[in-house]
């Protein structure tokens, strides 16, 4: 048994109700075996069973009060996974599935993505299993003091800065960041994704989707191919998958679907993004709205899904942008998205394919850009606005456009390298993992035990 095979049998033994832990480390240590039989120094040093444990977990009950004057208990978290190569970094994400597991897993993840960026940052997560959706403005401002009143006395600038997530964004950040500065009296570069109006960078909102078409056009560039004039798929209709049709608009390409939990979009036409954001980020409306608002858009209900599977993946495409959630494709999606000719798939969501889709993907041949890698835009862009914050500027669009731009670029060329260098050129789930785990494992070993 390898070493990396000895402890993920041991994670299992003790983890075994967290299974997408389980399938993040695997992912990933799967792909570690040529550099940990290259140099038994990660194995000497314990480095997999110290990097697969967070440094400190904390959770905390959150007590607020509804708009009917009612107590409501939530539980809070913050993962802070590993500091190695800079302070804590990763987002709060509200929703009612928020558990520990969940943020082990996001956090883990999150250690890799940090470390391709290059930039100084460790990683981390948290959130609550507090539900946004359908609270007053009042009732997620309530919640967010009370989140902050426990939080802040374990984050900072230098110590660990938390950005967005699922069901946290601008107005919940800046809900957080009033009381935090209520309550330390310093106003400083604790929070990412802030208003403009308090220390947020242009360019922040739109970061990881634009990223993520970055990273398709990197990879695509390499094989003689351009996403210009070719039809697109794109599942979920949040943040990323909104800025991920925004730059495939702006580069030529035509993204033809979005999805929610209730059903989905295919506009042959090519999705109108004024109307999404709309539907999405003014009215907080379901795609049916969308439907409401364009003639030449189809709508279909989660009901009327085939097999019970995501009808986005049905679609023929040339590139798809998985940008929802967790393993919300699977294995008979990739053999659809394979059969339908797809060259491209470029992940916008953490961790949105199964093990056995990401199988599928490696052994195609197609271009296939990892979450942790294709994914980077938005902690990169976070981390931009830490370092704008630090020196108290403000940077243009442009300025900071270009800036992510050149990270992408850069993760995919590390990765591509790095595969290259373990004998599996094109292979970037091989080249991610372990260009991002040998940036962190030697830091760790640097710093000592």
């Amino acid at each position: 048994m390898t070493y990396a095979e000895k402890v993920m049998e041991n994670l299992k033994e003790k983890y075994s109700y967290q299974p997408v832990f389980l399938q993040a480390v695997q992912e990933v240590l799967q792909s570690l075996t040529p550099i940990l039989e290259k140099n038994g120094i990660y194995e000497k040093n314990r480095i997999l069973e110290r990097i697969t444990e967070p440094e400190r977990a904390i959770s905390f009950r959150v007590d607020w009060v509804d708009d009917k004057g009612e107590i409501q208990v939530n539980r809070g978290y913050r993962i802070q996974y590993n500091s190695a190569i800079g302070p804590y970094k990763g987002g709060l994400r509200l929703h009612p599935s928020v558990n520990p597991g969940i943020l082990k897993f996001l956090g883990f993840e999150q250690i890799f993505k940090n470390s391709l960026t290059g930039l100084p940052i460790g990683g981390a997560k948290g959130g609550s299993d507090f539900d946004p959706k359908g609270k007053s403005d009042m009732e997620v401002m309530r919640f967010c003091q009370a989140f902050m009143t426990e939080l802040y006395r374990h984050i900072g600038p230098t110590i660990d800065v938390p950005a967005g997530d699922i069901g946290v964004g601008g107005r919940e950040i800046g809900y957080l960041y009033g009381q935090y500065k209520r309550i330390t009296t310093r106003y400083e570069g604790v929070l990412t994704g802030k208003n403009l109006l308090f220390g947020g960078s242009l360019a922040r909102t739109e970061a990881t989707g634009f990223g993520v078409v970055y990273f398709a056009q990197a990879m695509l560039a390499d094989r003689k191919e351009t996403l210009a004039g070719k039809d697109c798929v794109v599942s979920g209709a949040g943040n990323v998958a909104i800025y991920c049709c925004q730059k495939l608009l702006e580069i030529g390409a035509k993204p033809v679907t979005v999805c929610d939990s209730r059903g989905m979009i295919h506009d042959p036409n090519g999705i109108n993004v004024k109307v999404l954001k709309q539907v999405k980020e003014v009215e907080r409306a379901s795609l049916t709205r969308y439907a409401e608002l364009v003639p030449s858009a189809h709508y279909t209900p989660v009901a009327d899904y085939p097999n019970g599977r995501n009808a986005v993946w049905s679609v023929p495409c040339f590139a798809a942008f998985p940008c929802a959630t967790q393993n919300e494709l699977n294995k008979a999606d990739a053999e659809a998205l394979l059969a339908n000719g797809c060259k491209c798939v470029a992940e916008g969501a953490n961790m949105p394919s199964t093990l056995d889709a990401v199988h599928e993907f490696v052994k195609s041949g197609i271009a296939y850009g990892p979450a942790k890698a294709a994914n980077a835009g938005g902690v990169a862009t976070s981390q931009l606005e830490m370092e704008q914050n630090a020196s108290m500027q403000i940077w243009d669009f442009d300025t900071v456009d270009a800036k992510l731009k050149r990270i992408m670029e850069n993760i995919y060329a590390n990765a591509a390298a790095t595969a290259t260098e373990f004998g599996q050129p094109g292979n970037l789930v091989m080249g991610a993992n372990i260009a991002g785990f040998r940036k962190v494992a030697d830091a760790m070993i640097a710093q000592g035990v």
